[in-house]
């Protein structure tokens, strides 16, 4: 039984865990195993990356995976497959196009009409002067009138059509853009298939339940909140949202949905450090899984070649004079030829290549292009182009060198230890690309082409005071998990999904800076009683069951304090009055004394007991004839204490006002400065 047709199994999307960019996605398959051990499970989106393609047998002790690779297949479609909003663009793009020519004649005839002039004969030198008559004048004034007022009438019944099938193009073009991406293209049906061998399968036609997990681009992902709180009450509500977008290919339906913040693009193997040896050089051990081509390679083609030339099986336009004429299709040059391989020696080591898979690496990064081919092996190197004929005059180029191989044993790269990669070249190949094996290219035009459509989704604009999680969550990785299942189609546009509740310390504060506005503000405390962060991002503030405001939350690390403003509190009023004296002091009176008192009054006008913070702040200095002695009952807020950070010289108060209550603060500072210098600015000063 081959790949081609051993039995197809179906796949259920259970979860999908996305990531800054990208996402790794989890599928659940079932069925009964051949003899052989080979089967083909289907489900797998277009833009799946090959070589994220991991799986394993579920509940199955002694089952395993050996082989897992990705084989895509494609099939016309029938002309009864439904496509009704693609062809409903197309008609209206015709039905555009008419209609913008119909207008567009119509100009035309208008123009024409209006060209309309009365021409006078010619006159020769010898006839005399002839009377032009008004008559004609005025009925081609009256006939281009009446045409002209026949013609306007028409554009603007032209004009309205035309305006009415561009908003119906337009609509319809918008609809097909939001479409979701889980939908076949308009001629071919592609089917994405992971082809597993199983082993260890206890009898014949056994059940087991096989696990998915392949990466895929197009997904993002910024997180949100939304507040609840009830004034009076210390407690609160914070649930923490997701705005999700995708267009990975595949509509995600009823999964369950992980974010995190890590960057999946991220390398996460680690280095390999070479050991360093004292005493006599050693030589190198060869490479496991590589071997030398056989001896006699290149006599295996001498049939071949002794047939002669094959007759070319296609034509294209070569450049002629003054056109085209059809003429042969000129060979691709050659790419460099790496180090030939014969055929796996030796099972390949940890971390370098698993027989019949992809090389196995650290971490779930995506896999890119392959490496870049190691040199020609020595003597072997592809003949190199013919040099262009020189100019006359000048000197023919110089061909550059051949490229040097590194000596040494060869050092193959993790694309050539791919064995399920690996291109047998056939006999039409150049040099000594024949009969050996080749890394070929993971990813076709059209797989390239999704994977670029799936990547735009990066581009999207970002809600109101949204932050991406790769900016906020500094150097620190963490995963939420939803708790409900979601549903999240690939249709390229932001979904907002419900993540969790999320438990937070809160308190109602109110703060106020009299210096610099005697207003009030409403301020919520909150503090993250969770080991993880909760990114920044916009936070939805409701307060007694009505929509306050929205707010930009900043990131808050585990145990830290954050405020979020809840706008002015008319409730509460501040008054602030200041007095200076300015006096002098010392023996001879050598010392001013600028003497600053501030009386501040707090009223509390609301039916509840409230904390009032306020701040005041108090000048210093570096100057050591300058001294600056405070008088009041104010403290300096320590560092880190608080929910943000303060001015140097920042003063608080903090008052507990009952409900309908009033509290007077004094507090004041003394500046002494020599007699001989004064403040910048002025000593007068409030």
């Amino acid at each position: 039984m081959t790949a081609e047709t051993a039995p197809r199994w179906g796949s259920t999307l259970d979860s999908v865990v996305v990531y800054a960019q990208g996402a790794v996605c989890r599928r659940l398959a079932r069925g009964s195993v051949p003899p052989d051990g080979r089967v083909r499970v289907a489900g797998l989106p277009r833009s799946v990356d090959p070589g994220s393609l991991r799986a394993r047998v579920l509940r199955a002790p002694g089952v395993r995976v050996t082989e897992a690779r990705v084989d895509v297949e494609a099939e016309p479609i029938g002309t009864g497959t439904p496509d009704a909003l693609r062809r409903e663009v197309e008609r209206l793009s015709n039905e555009y196009a008419a209609a913008q020519g119909r207008r567009d004649r119509q100009l035309s005839l208008i123009e024409e009409v209006r060209a309309l002039r009365p021409v006078p004969p010619a006159r020769k030198r010898e006839d005399p002067h002839r009377r032009t008559p008004v008559d004609a004048w005025l009925g081609l004034a009256d006939f281009v009138d009446e045409r002209l007022t026949g013609l306007h009438t028409r554009l603007v019944e032209l004009e309205e059509a035309l305006r009415r099938v561009e908003h119906a193009f337009t609509v319809a073009t918008d609809r097909l853009a939001r479409a979701s991406t889980d939908a076949p293209s308009a001629h071919v049906d592609t089917t994405v298939c992971a082809v597993l061998t199983l082993d260890g399968a206890a009898g014949a036609e056994a059940v087991v339940e096989v696990e998915l997990e392949y990466g895929v681009p197009g997904a993002v992902w910024v997180p949100a909140y939304r507040l609840t709180h009830r004034q009076g009450d210390g407690t609160g509500r914070l649930v923490l949202r997701a705005s999700v977008a995708q267009r990975t290919g595949e509509d995600w339906t009823g999964v369950r949905v992980g974010l995190a913040t890590a960057d999946l693009r991220r390398r996460t193997d680690l280095p390999k450090l070479r050991s360093l040896r004292i005493g006599r050089r050693q030589p190198a051990p060869a490479p496991s899984g590589w071997r030398e081509p056989p001896a006699g390679l290149a006599d295996l083609f001498t049939g071949y070649d002794a047939a002669g030339p094959r007759p070319a099986a296609t034509a294209a336009p070569v450049a002629a004079a003054g056109g085209f004429a059809p003429g042969p299709v000129p060979p691709p040059p050659p790419p460099p030829a790496p180090q030939g391989y014969g055929g796996p020696a030796a099972p390949a080591q940890p971390g370098q290549a698993r027989p019949g898979g992809r090389p196995r690496t650290g971490g779930r990064s995506f896999a890119g292009p392959p490496a870049a081919m190691a040199p020609a092996a020595p003597g072997r190197a592809a003949p190199p182009p013919p040099a262009a004929p020189a100019a006359p005059g000048l000197a023919a180029p110089t061909p550059p060198p051949p490229p040097v191989p590194a000596a040494g044993p060869p050092r193959p790269t993790g694309a050539e230890l791919d064995y399920a990669a690996l291109v047998l070249c056939g006999p039409d190949e150049q040099g000594d690309r024949r009969g050996r094996l080749f890394p070929g290219s993971p990813f076709d035009a059209v797989a390239a082409e999704y994977r670029r459509r799936a990547e735009a989704v990066a581009a999207l604009p970002l809600p109101g005071h949204a932050v991406p999680p790769r900016e906020s969550a500094g150097s620190f990785d963490h995963r939420f998990d939803a708790t409900a299942r979601a549903d999240i189609p690939s249709d390229g546009t932001w979904h907002t999904i419900t993540v969790g509740e999320i438990p937070v310390g809160l308190r109602t504060e109110y703060l106020c800076v009299p210096s610099v506005e005697q207003t009030v503000y409403a301020t919520l405390v909150l503090s993250n009683a969770t080991d993880q962060a909760l990114p920044a991002g916009p936070v939805e503030v409701t307060v007694d069951d009505d929509f306050l405001l929205t707010a930009a939350l900043p990131t808050l690390a585990p145990g830290g304090v954050r405020r979020v403003g809840l706008g002015p509190a008319e409730g509460i009023r501040v008054t602030r009055r200041t007095n200076l004296r300015e006096s002098s002091s010392g023996l001879r009176g050598n010392t001013t004394v600028l003497d600053h008192r501030v009386h501040v009054e707090v009223a509390n006008r609301l039916g509840r007991p409230v904390t009032v913070e306020v701040h005041e702040r108090v000048p210093v200095t570096s100057e050591p004839d300058v001294r600056i002695e405070e008088r009041a009952d104010w403290t300096a807020p320590e560092d880190g204490a608080g929910p943000e950070d303060h001015a140097p010289g920042t003063r608080v108060w903090r008052v507990d006002l009952p409900a309908g209550a009033t509290a007077a603060l004094d507090g004041g500072y003394e500046i002494r400065i020599p007699a001989g210098k004064a403040l910048v600015g002025g000593n007068r000063r409030s």
